[in-house]
């Protein structure tokens, strides 16, 4: 039927007046914010249907295969018997970053036996625009953003291959991007008699290398004319594509600025969230900008607590060491081994909380346990397409695991990075359940796997890999704040006034937790930011490698049980992942010699001692007046150094 009044309704079911036009933002009768949910009808059909049609009395057709679900409370229909057509989205859910969900069926005409599918998390805009293909923005793309293009269909190839839908990735018009992110509108199976290889994604990409930017052209063209061309095998087409891509976006500047905070909310007596940094974190930290974290805890007092203080502290030494090491490589370390260093660290800190948790004797819903969600900027050395060495190759590393999450937002954009590991999303991985359906659960929002809860083996991870190479904000954020998806609805209000220079970021952490207090203040709140600028116009400086490790004081673990660990760099970086924390805090160690920096001989011994005279003598000076203004804040610095050191301090005055 074709539809003569364009309304939306309310998702909240006690308003009274739930109708409103479509446009508006908030319901006019009780205020809730109006959901906007636009799909994509997939089939023949739905492409002849007209626009304005009403389909099943609930979806609206925008534009051709674009409806507008306007009772997006309502569940969507879905037979008893779940298609075979719906089963590949459900099994790569984990890829819905990159990929549409299955959202419900609609029948067009009454009798008809052909159910139309609808795919959500599709790449359209908040307005009900498509984003345009590869082919409509590739001349307009920066050259690192069209090798980063191809690098993430090229990490599609696999997973979709698998399941038979490498087809997918050959369809121009299904590959759209939104900003530096690829996105496909659909997944189309491949006929059982045609072989697709690497030779056909090479034959597709061929014309669009043609036009690349002059910087990465050649490089381009020999990679494509060797998967055109010879039996090449993916993983060197990968290496090669990647060293490409770290090259490009080196070529970028970096500004990063990282800031966080935690809070008890308005109404909680305790606070089991921890983050990094936080209002008492060192400015001048070596991690930082390059690390952020947040974890919730699971446990209530002395649990949760202690459960995502562990995890920090012990996050914070194995990425302390991780990044020494990168820095004494003379060759790029590939992402497929730091994702595997970083996988062995969240095994480490789930074992740290898994000992405390049998030291204590909790069992059951006692055992303490935390989510987290980490952000590790690794600033690697890189020969850029210009031939000048870099010292940031713009690589940054994303874990989860919980439902703490991770968003990317720009002035055009707001994107969730992470999946939380709930029942309904394990009853979609499991190809059961459609996401929507599984949300009727009662427990759909229970967790299926947090840190501490079950040995280490038990985990299911996944470390992504993206390159900054845009302006934008990295927030990450407990479920105080992303409950009810009040960051998709509210983003625009908070990150732009920073990403247009009119906010500090501090004060866009307040504003954020000030927020979460309002709107979810039932629960703790944590957020973290990194602000993340690559603007040439700015001048902004490349961000500088971390300098050398801070002592810190690290014991041993004793496994009970020998556990097969991914290949690491060193014997003294995998003593390092070992570790067990015996404090919240540390405070003295030894450095690993490996970690130790190679001494430089002849003048530069000579600059060394000049610059370390130059230092010790102005930090003489400094540490004498401050003796001498404020002699018990003095004493109160001594009390907490190393038992051997306290003797040096002066005495009181």
């Amino acid at each position: 039927m074709i539809s003569t009044q364009l309304i939306i309704y309310c998702i909240n079911p006690g308003c009274n007046s739930p109708i409103n036009p479509i446009g508006d933002s908030v319901c006019a009768s009780c205020q809730t914010p109006l959901v906007h949910r636009y799909l994509w009808a997939t089939g023949s059909l739905s492409a002849q249907i007209s626009l304005g049609t009403k389909v099943a009395d609930r979806y609206e057709v925008i534009s051709q295969q674009i409806w507008l679900d306007t009772q997006p409370g309502l569940p969507p229909d879905v037979p008893e018997e779940l298609p075979k057509e719906v089963i590949p989205y459900l099994q790569l859910c984990q890829e819905r970053l990159h990929l549409p969900q299955a959202y419900g069926f609609a029948t067009y005409l009454e009798g008809d036996a052909t159910d139309i599918l609808l795919l959500e998390n599709v790449p359209i805009d908040e307005t009900g625009h498509i984003y345009p293909t590869i082919v409509e923005a590739w001349e307009q793309a920066t050259a690192v953003r069209q090798v980063y293009w191809l690098w993430q269909i090229l990490q599609l190839w696999t997973p979709l291959s698998e399941l038979g839908l490498s087809r997918s990735l050959l369809v121009v018009d299904n590959l759209r991007v939104q900003g530096w992110c690829v996105r496909l509108l659909e997944l189309y199976q491949t006929p059982a008699a045609e072989k697709l290889s690497l030779q056909n994604l090479g034959q597709c990409w061929q014309f669009w290398v043609a036009s690349a930017k002059t910087s990465v052209a050649k490089e381009l063209q020999n990679i494509v004319q060797q998967m055109c061309e010879t039996e090449v095998e993916l993983e060197a087409i990968n290496i090669q594509l990647n060293n490409l891509l770290l090259a490009s976006a080196a070529e970028l500047p970096l500004y990063l600025k990282v800031a966080g905070s935690t809070d008890i909310g308005p109404v909680m007596v305790q606070n089991e969230d921890a983050c990094y940094p936080n209002a008492f974190s060192n400015l001048d930290e070596p991690l930082l900008p390059h690390l952020s974290i947040v974890c919730d805890g699971i446990g209530g007092h002395e649990g949760g607590e202690v459960a995502s203080q562990l995890a920090v502290q012990s996050m914070k030494l194995q990425i302390r060491a991780l990044l020494a090491e990168v820095t004494e490589q003379t060759v790029l370390v590939p992402p497929e081994l730091l994702q595997e260093q970083l996988e062995a660290s969240l095994r480490v800190v789930n074992n740290v909380i898994c000992v405390r948790n049998n030291e204590q004797k909790r069992q059951g819903r006692e055992r303490m346990a935390t989510t987290l969600v980490m952000a590790v900027q690794v600033p690697q050395r890189v020969q850029t397409t210009a031939g000048w060495q870099s010292d940031n190759a713009h690589e940054l590393y994303l874990a989860n695991v919980g439902d703490s999450r991770a968003y990317w937002i720009t002035c055009n954009y707001c994107q969730l990075l992470t999946v939380d590991d709930d029942v309904a999303t394990r009853e979609v991985r499991f190809a059961r359940s459609l996401y929507r359906q599984a949300l009727l659960r009662p427990d759909a929002t229970a967790l299926t796997q947090a840190l501490g809860t079950r040995d280490a083996e038990s985990l299911r991870l996944q470390v992504q890999r993206f390159i900054v190479e845009e302006d934008g904000i990295l927030l990450l954020c407990s479920d105080g704040l992303s409950e009810n998806n009040w960051v998709e609805q509210s983003w625009q209000d908070y990150a732009k006034p920073l990403l247009a220079g009119q906010l500090t970021v501090e004060d866009a952490v307040r504003n954020w937790i000030n927020l979460a207090n309002i709107k979810n203040g039932r629960d703790n709140t944590s957020v973290v930011l990194t602000y993340c600028r690559v603007s040439p116009e700015y001048l902004a400086p490349v961000t500088p490698a971390p300098p050398p490790v801070e002592i810190i004081e690290v014991q041993l673990q004793e496994e009970e049980e020998e556990e097969e660990e991914p290949t690491s760099f060193t014997e003294s970086s995998q003593a390092l992942l070992d570790l067990d924390i015996l404090e919240e805090t540390p405070t003295t160690a030894e450095i690993p010699p490996t970690l130790i920096e190679k001494p430089n001989w002849g003048k530069r011994w000579v600059m060394l001692g000049g610059v370390l005279a130059l230092l010790v003598g102005g930090t003489s000076l400094g540490l004498f007046a401050w003796w001498q203004i404020n002699p018990q804040g003095f004493q109160q610095m001594c009390r907490q150094l190393p038992q051997g050191v306290q003797p040096v301090c002066l005495p009181e005055k």
